[in-house]
């Protein structure tokens, strides 16, 4: 899976999130569903822009306890 083609499709999910500050709930599996390839790796390549700092990841601190991505 090429990287770049996976954060651009999520940057755009972001910033087309109506949630101030803008954040989006990823589920790997959809993203994976759409792009072809496996959840496995949608979540490697996830953790890799975060390590690059491409992305922020936090949790949400209310219910459902979620994972969720930003831009820095």
């Amino acid at each position: 899976m090429e990287k770049e083609l996976l954060f651009e499709r999520i940057k755009g999910m972001i910033l087309s999130s109506s949630k101030k500050p803008k954040y989006m709930s990823i589920s790997t599996v959809k993203v994976a569903d759409i792009l072809g390839v496996r959840p496995n790796d949608v979540e490697e390549e996830l953790e890799r822009l975060v390590h690059e700092g491409k992305l922020i990841k936090s949790k949400l601190e209310e219910a459902p306890h979620s994972e969720v991505y930003s831009l820095p």
